[in-house]
């Protein structure tokens, strides 16, 4: 089977459809960066996959399963119904697709689409921070999760969700890093009445040098303790960390890979080609 995204006739163009902020589509690299890693690793794995037989995808940001890129009049399915399609190569699809998003129409939405590909869904409402817990304590302790993470701002991405994933026995998280949030916002959020990355990198501020903002580089100072917090976990951190990046060539996302084992690691490695962070974080 030669790699590819599909992207077929949308089955309820009345749903909501992710256009991006300004509702004018998202941009190319969604697809060709995001969607494309995600699709690859799910196909690079199928065969570690099949040894277990309770196989779980989970979405906590999925949004309404359709995006319209930016200058394109068809739409193309989201991170969870890519996720799902290219898990069914050589029968190692999952066994649970579970997603959920703080808009209900967005859920309802991706599962309806799911569902109309003959995925086994289940929908949550809400926000990550409370959705995670009902998800994850569905999870059998012998399953093998692969959690995907893309929440919009870097607020959004509780380490408390972290945690709570880290208490399966056999999950891979994949994480969309806000990297421009990050470097947009540093710099005012070191005011302790500020709190919006509080709960993303818990007691950040006493770990960063004061003259790292000087230096111009809090921000990746920032990063690296967010980094340590993951690998306190038990996890390994992938080198392999492709900088996504917008129009006008602004630095948007990090797509961040962890594990417990060096068998995933290696895969992502292999599909996830782009410079690493050392050389393009700065």
């Amino acid at each position: 089977m030669a790699f590819s995204l599909a992207h077929d006739i949308d089955p309820f163009p009345e749903l909501p459809i992710e256009r991006g902020r300004n509702g004018e589509g998202v941009g190319i690299w969604v697809p060709e960066m995001k969607h494309t890693f995600l699709a690859k690793y799910i196909e690079g794995t199928r065969q570690a996959r099949k040894k277990f037989p309770q196989r779980v995808f989970l979405d906590l940001f999925c949004g309404p399963g359709r995006i319209q890129v930016k200058g394109e009049i068809a739409t193309r399915y989201g991170g969870a119904l890519v996720a799902w399609q290219h898990s069914r190569l050589d029968a190692a699809a999952f066994t649970e697709c579970f997603v959920a998003d703080l808009d209900s129409a967005r859920a309802t939405a991706c599962g309806e689409r799911l569902r109309a590909v003959s995925a086994p869904v289940r929908v949550f409402n809400g926000p990550a921070e409370t959705t995670v817990n009902t998800a994850v304590d569905a999870i059998a302790q012998n399953a093998l999760c692969l959690a995907y993470l893309d929440p919009y701002n870097l607020q959004y991405l509780s380490f408390n969700i972290i945690e709570k994933l880290a208490t399966l026995k056999h999950v891979d998280i994949a994480v969309h890093f806000s990297t421009m949030d990050l470097r947009r916002n540093i710099f005012m959020e070191f005011n302790e009445e500020r709190t919006r990355f509080d709960m993303t990198a818990p007691g950040w501020r006493d770990h960063i040098d004061p003259a790292a903002f000087v230096r111009g580089d809090a921000d990746e100072a920032f990063f690296d303790y967010w980094c340590s917090l993951i690998t306190n976990l038990g996890f390994t951190i992938s080198k392999r960390m492709p900088l996504v990046r917008g129009d006008g060539n602004r630095p948007l996302y990090h797509l961040v890979f962890f594990s417990r084992h060096s068998l995933p690691n290696r895969i992502w490695g292999d599909v996830a080609q782009g410079p690493n962070r050392e050389l393009d974080f700065g």
